[in-house]
């Protein structure tokens, strides 16, 4: 596992460039252990572990213990998570956990998150983010370093329905094929001198938190590629009734990047999407001492990449329901010009995939 820096633990805690949430007059006293849990994962582990730092740092007086669970989103390898459908498939056995009180804290990549969480469950920190692009990674020893460069007919896998519709839009010469697993069973699969895929797009959060930069061929930034909501975001989920972690894990909430989230989080939660969907997002905060702008730009697009929904706003943010205001009048906006349309054939277009694999799991007759 790659040692975390002090910077990134620093980052986690703190930012000077922009308003921060206030730290607690004084720290909590001691008591049992609090056990921060996430998937089993290598990245998940590396992202627990810089939420354990961050609190650690803030309040070396307080016993942190890590547990590791696999979801079934990790279990279930086979199928797209376009077909398997909605985010529960990270999270659900994670907050079963959290509710029964065998774990304390949560620590998810926030675009795994629903944006309807259990009840007695919620978010109570956002972690500074990540660049939220998506990168094109090249089969080793190949020349090509963008999208652009690829031949016609040049196979790209990616596990995300959102990626596949916006792109299919710019290089409709492309063939696109979903792909399963952590990233380093992806990238095994990119590297199979008789494997199919010539590249791959991935998070580069994911890649730059695996200090894996050298894989990086380009970045894929908007307008060709609106990043997923939440993306390269850390998300921190707690017990609604447990007062004392609520109170930790304050204090290493990044307010910039909790409103952006929040904006798109708020966005999505309108339009009803799950992970699976072709919804994109962009946030750009702007501003200085108590006056912020926020700017919103929310992206639909249906499965071909035929049809192509945008719309941006803006909004001076002073609170977090600013910032979620903001999301539900981008989400209206692209509802009333398409956006619904499209995630209503998405919506049907899973369903009919659902029941063919369905068939295609059961026995056959003897």
């Amino acid at each position: 596992m790659p040692t975390l820096s002090s910077t990134t633990i620093a980052k986690a805690v703190q930012s000077d460039e922009h308003p921060t949430i206030a730290r607690p007059s004084s720290p909590p006293m001691p008591r049992k252990p609090i056990v921060i849990a996430s998937r089993a994962s290598k990245l998940a582990q590396i992202q627990t572990y810089i939420v354990r730092d961050a609190l650690q740092a803030l309040y070396p007086t307080v016993p942190f213990q890590v547990a590791l669970m696999s979801t079934e989103g990790d279990k279930n390898q086979s199928q797209a998570l376009y077909v398997l459908g909605g985010k529960s498939l990270w999270t659900k056995e994670l907050e079963v956990a959290l509710l029964e009180q065998d774990v304390d804290i949560l620590v998810h990549s926030l675009k795994d998150v629903p944006t309807v969480l259990p009840d007695g469950c919620e978010l109570g920190a956002i972690l500074e983010r990540e660049d939220p692009a998506d990168s094109l990674v090249v089969k080793k020893n190949l020349p090509y370093k963008t999208l652009q460069d690829l031949p016609d007919a040049s196979v790209v896998g990616t596990s995300s329905v959102r990626r596949v519709a916006q792109l299919k839009r710019q290089f409709p010469k492309l063939v696109f094929k979903d792909v399963r697993g952590n990233l380093h069973t992806r990238l095994s699969k990119l590297d199979a001198p008789d494997g199919e895929y010539v590249a791959l797009v991935l998070a580069k959060a994911g890649l730059v938190r695996l200090d894996w930069n050298d894989r990086i061929s380009s970045d894929i930034v908007p307008p060709i590629l609106y990043h997923a909501v939440g993306q390269a975001a850390l998300g921190v989920e707690v017990r609604t009734s447990d007062l004392e972690v609520k109170q930790l894990v304050h204090g290493i909430s990044h307010r910039p990047t909790d409103w952006r989230c929040r904006a798109e989080r708020s966005c999505l939660r309108v339009l009803e999407g799950g992970c699976s969907v072709p919804v994109g997002a962009e946030t750009v905060l702007e501003g200085s001492g108590d006056v912020w702008t926020l700017t919103l730009t929310g992206t639909v697009t249906s499965l071909l990449g035929d049809r192509h929904v945008q719309q941006t706003r803006s909004r001076e943010v002073r609170v977090a329901e600013d910032a979620e205001a903001l999301g539900e009048e981008v989400a209206k906006a692209l509802i009333e010009n398409g956006g619904r349309d499209i995630l209503q054939e998405v919506t049907l277009d899973r369903a009919s995939r659902q029941g063919m694999s369905e068939k295609l799991l059961q026995p056959t007759a003897s």
